[in-house]
């Protein structure tokens, strides 16, 4: 049994949980077992809530390392998460097995849109200058150079059939 990871990686408020929660949902109605990750949540956990730069850093290294421990155990393995950078989807990439599978989905939503949404007023507080290491406003957000699939702002339901189709060419479990 192959493992996997698919990482929904976007600008904060691009809908990568709506999606990965819907991706999650639909998996578990079609008898495809998977686990949810979802950034927000484990920075709760871990109080993990400081965006400094050496933060982040180690932020997305536990959880590129969660990931690629459970995926490595033939778990396919959901992960929202906003990753900035590239490096950070990259260890996450580098943390499988070589037959892991590692499906990189581009939430892909104008910065307009993401601060329209603004549920948590991160832009709002960016744009005050009181949320300086915001992706997008204050900090960069560099966008998959060749994702597996591209999500068109959160709300596309034609990507589900694009991750599983990556899932299994990869013979993920």
């Amino acid at each position: 049994m192959t493992g996997a990871v698919v990482w929904f990686t976007g600008l904060p408020a691009s809908g990568k949980s709506t999606l990965a929660r819907r991706v999650h949902a639909h998996f578990a109605a079609t008898g495809r077992a998977s686990v949810l990750l979802d950034g927000d949540e484990l920075r709760d956990i871990l109080g993990a809530h400081a965006y400094a730069p050496g933060d982040r850093d180690r932020f997305y290294g536990v959880l590129a390392g969660l990931a690629g421990l459970l995926a490595n155990q033939g778990i396919v393995v959901l992960v929202a998460a906003t990753a900035p950078r590239r490096r950070d989807r990259d260890r996450a990439r580098a943390a499988l097995h070589a037959d892991g599978v590692f499906v990189e989905v581009w939430v892909q939503t104008p910065l307009a849109v993401c601060e329209a949404r603004d549920p948590k007023g991160l832009y709002a507080r960016a744009r005050r200058g009181e949320a300086g290491e915001l992706p997008g406003v204050g900090a960069e957000y560099e966008p998959p150079l060749a994702p597996e699939a591209i999500a068109d702002g959160g709300l596309d339901d034609t990507v589900v059939a694009a991750i599983e189709c990556q899932l299994d060419h990869g013979r993920a479990a």
